[in-house]
């Protein structure tokens, strides 16, 4: 009791070091209660990863798998769905990139949001939305039917809904240069139903959508030309509003990474044949590899 008071009187004192000492604690103190919140409220937001593509591709399906394991019966979404998802154990995470293939103690596999975005062309103002507005959005996963792009219909919405979401990400790219930098959102193209005779190997899928992509952007800027925008500033508008390298005849994927966005095509399949289970692990190790 007599040390409390004693030590009471001397901070209140008006000796040089006990000025010292409450300054600094009055300094600090806010300091560290702000910083221990704000820990405490981004531990809480999990990383987001953002799930979109054409009607059927097997979005919701995909969903139903990551989330619980299996695959359900799903019907065509008229909202988005959200589902909390925990990476598989047999799967590295990022955080285990380091870490030994002989290092058996236990790690804990982390946790992401999945947000499901309807397919259909009316409705995908929610995955344009989404996109700019969702927190810790890690990475987007845009799925495609790999027999139906084997179809001139079916390749063409998907490419026309690719072309305008990587446009999109190159936007949000080319303004954040004049501020902060935003951090790079990467995509993966999954080609799904790899399982179904029809369909295409995603090296073809991915081939068959940079050549439709490359005939969309042509489209799109003779339209703009025809319509008169652009015509001023020295072509800044068509620049803006076209993707990848301004003015190449041919579009890679690989023309993303200027911009800040790297794109993979990675083949599987979210439903087997009978009981067998669908074949996602390449899947599983992108998401791991870009949490």
């Amino acid at each position: 009791m007599s040390t409390s008071k004693d030590w009471l009187t001397w901070s209140f004192s008006p000796s040089i070091s006990a000025i010292i000492v409450t300054l600094v604690i009055s300094l600090t103190l806010p300091i560290l209660i702000h910083t221990y919140l704000y820990r405490k409220a981004v531990a809480k937001e999990l990383p987001t990863l953002l799930l979109l593509g054409p009607s059927g591709a097997g979005k919701s399906a995909l969903l139903t798998l990551f989330a619980n394991g299996t695959a359900s019966a799903t019907h065509t979404s008229q909202e988005p769905q959200t589902a909390t998802c925990q990476i598989p154990v047999s799967t590295r995470a990022s955080e285990d990139r380091y870490r030994s293939e002989n290092d058996t103690s236990a790690r804990t596999q982390p946790k992401f949001r999945l947000i499901d975005t309807p397919g259909h062309g009316k409705l995908r103002h929610h995955a344009t939305s989404t996109l700019t507005s969702a927190p810790a959005l890690k990475g987007l996963l845009f799925m495609v039917d790999s027999a139906a792009v084997s179809s001139a219909s079916g390749l063409t919405e998907a490419a026309e809904y690719l072309h305008d979401i990587l446009l999109l990400l190159q936007r949000r790219h080319t303004q954040g240069q004049t501020s902060k930098t935003p951090q790079a959102i990467p995509v993966l193209v999954l080609a799904n139903k790899q399982d179904v005779f029809t369909s295409l190997p995603a090296s073809i899928v991915k081939t068959k959508l940079e050549e439709e992509i490359a005939k969309v952007r042509q489209t799109r800027s003779k339209g703009l030309l025809d319509s008169g925008i652009g015509m001023e500033g020295e072509g800044a508008d068509e620049e803006g509003n076209w993707l990848g390298e301004f003015g190449a005849e041919q579009f890679r994927f690989a023309q993303m990474q200027e911009h800040g966005v790297e794109v993979d095509v990675v083949g599987g399949n979210v439903k087997g044949e009978g009981e067998e289970g669908g074949r996602v692990d390449g899947w599983w190790e992108w998401v791991g590899e870009n949490l």
